[in-house]
């Protein structure tokens, strides 16, 4: 029996264990912000891990719960860290089990969460179960990063995520593959800005002539910022939301706008900052703020992170199937490894679709081979 089918067997005989694992952590309901209900799940992920023979320490988020990192030695002493990033955060609200519970059938494991990203959370776990099982240790000490705040931009666990991320061989990201199951080698940044006007208020009848409309001018405002979108880069703006003014008889003295911005490169984020901040307004009576800026750096292809898929890549064809790779407009914590200077390989997750959706699951078959594929990269890279 080669080494590749004895791990995929291997793996597929910790489904079960799997299975069940996944059934508790979907179980516990922990939508962000419910600083109760992450506390209980992280201290059920501190055992688990601890039981897997890691050092665990939970590090407070206030308001928010706690992030679990544990670390687990390696074969060989004195190397940069691999590093294992996921969330045990959802934005799913209590009581959303009720309405779609916990269930295996048809080849699909439902519940909220399954997808994204509980699934990824508990092949991180069995991954050093298979380990165990054919008695290997991580090459290079494994770091396990499991925070509880991704899903609301990962304000409390950023720093944290940036500090382990320098001082890493590798980050590999558990949120869950592009459709069909390829990893996710390139994700566009995200900046957010609020546009502020602030006007002069007057009778919109009487003398309409001694006001300034703040209203007015956020709308030649929009105008310019959304112009400044690139469909052939890619670069997109969406104004989500628009508030202002007091009554309709009244010339409005404030207007507000949120503007989301997404970018494939860092050069069409400072792009686009770089006009906003320059924006003035057209009713000089007016007065203009513009606050914001990015969030998140977009995750850009580059030698090292490409050798990092091409090490994967191999490993699932000695497994037996073919990872491919792939690109998403959406954030992850992968974007903040990246930034940090960290080779990332992002979608390791199990295969599967509705994220943040009443279809959120996973699908069975993708289990064993992800699972198996987890646990050769901990062992070989």
């Amino acid at each position: 029996m080669t080494l590749s089918h004895d791990v995929l067997e291997i793996a597929a005989s910790h489904v079960p264990t799997y299975l069940e694992l996944l059934r508790q952590l979907v179980e516990r309901e922990s939508p962000s912000r419910d600083a109760q209900r992450n506390h209980e799940l992280a201290a059920l992920l501190a055992t688990e891990l601890a039981s897997r023979g890691a050092a665990v320490e939970r590090h407070p988020a206030p308001g928010l719960g706690e992030h679990v990192l544990a670390r687990v030695t390696g074969a060989r002493a004195g190397e940069p860290p691999l590093l294992a990033v996921g969330h045990m955060d959802t934005v799913h609200p209590v009581g959303t089990l009720a309405r779609m519970p916990f269930a295996i059938r048809d080849g699909r494991v439902t519940g909220p969460g399954t997808f994204d990203m509980k699934g990824g959370v508990a092949a991180i776990l069995v991954a050093l179960e298979i380990l165990a099982a054919r008695r290997e240790r991580p090459a290079r000490d494994l770091v396990i990063l499991i925070t509880c705040d991704e899903e609301i931009g990962s304000e409390t666990s950023r720093g944290l995520i940036a500090e382990l991320a320098r001082k890493a061989h590798a980050a590999l990201v558990l949120e869950p593959p592009l459709s069909g199951g390829a990893a996710k080698t390139e994700r566009k940044g995200v900046a957010g800005y609020t546009i502020s006007v602030t006007g002069r208020s007057a009778h919109a009848g009487i003398e309409p002539e001694r006001g300034a409309s703040a209203i007015h001018e956020l709308t030649h405002q929009l105008a310019r910022v959304l112009a400044l979108a690139d469909v052939e880069n890619g670069t997109t703006l969406n104004v989500g939301i628009v508030e202002g003014g007091t009554r309709v008889n009244v010339v409005a003295d404030h207007a507000r706008a949120a503007v989301d911005v997404r970018f494939w490169t860092r050069a069409e984020a400072e792009r686009v900052d770089g006009a906003l901040r320059a924006l003035r307004p057209e009713d000089t009576r007016c007065a203009l703020e513009v606050a914001g800026g990015v969030n998140r750096w977009p995750v850009e292809s580059s030698p090292q992170s490409r050798e990092l898929f091409d090490k994967a890549r191999a490993i699932a064809r000695a497994i037996g199937f073919e990872l491919e790779r792939g690109r998403t407009g959406g954030c992850s914590d992968g974007n903040l490894t990246h930034a940090a200077g960290c080779p990332t390989l992002d979608g390791l997750g199990i295969d599967g679709g509705g994220a943040h959706s009443p279809d959120e699951h996973i699908l069975l078959a993708d289990v064993p081979r992800r699972l198996a594929l987890l646990s050769r990269l901990f062992a070989e890279l």
